[in-house]
Order: structure tokens, then sequence, then C-alpha cells
């Protein structure tokens, strides 16, 4: 990966980052309450956060880099590895 595109990563996280805790700051407690960002604002928020997130996944394809997708702490796994012992209790080992 160059020097550039390193740098531009660098500057594509910041970014997001800022974005993320501007959000946090100003998202109100309760639904109820009124946002202080205006609706467009809000919207183009969204457009630079998607913006972003393409420009990660170029630099990634050009770097054959496999993106990483997020997930929650207590998601259940896509695959789970069982145990499986054949019909009569033995296995090969043990034969």
């Amino acid at each position: 990966m160059s020097e550039i595109s390193k740098k531009e990563r660098q500057i594509l996280l910041v970014m997001r980052k800022v974005l993320a805790n501007i959000i946090k700051d100003t998202t109100p407690d309760h639904r109820s309450m009124k946002h202080p960002l205006s609706d467009p604002t809000i919207q183009q928020i969204r457009e630079c956060l998607g913006l972003i997130s393409l420009r990660e996944r170029e630099l990634a394809d050009d770097a054959g880099v496999q993106m990483e997708k997020p997930y929650f702490s207590d998601e259940k796994p896509a695959a789970e590895v069982i145990s499986f012992t054949p019909p009569g209790g033995k296995t090969k080992k043990e034969s």
C-alpha cells in the first residue's frame, strides 16, 4: 500500500470518527425531543458517511485487503462447530 493511500485511509478514519462523535453529542436523550441539527444537515452527514465508506472500500479493494464487517459482541456466529461421533460411538483413533 502506498504512502498516499495510507494517509488517505487515516484521514477517512478520523473524519468518520468525528462525524460519529457529532452524531452522539447532538442526539437527544429521548425521541420526543427535537434534534438540534436540521433535517438537511442530518441527510448531508449520512451522505458523507456513505462516501467515506465507499472510498474506504475502494482503497481496501485496491490494496487487496478484506474489509471486516462489524458485529455485536453477543451476536451468534454464522457457523457453529459441533462434535460428531459416528454410530457405535467409536472414533477412528479408538479402533
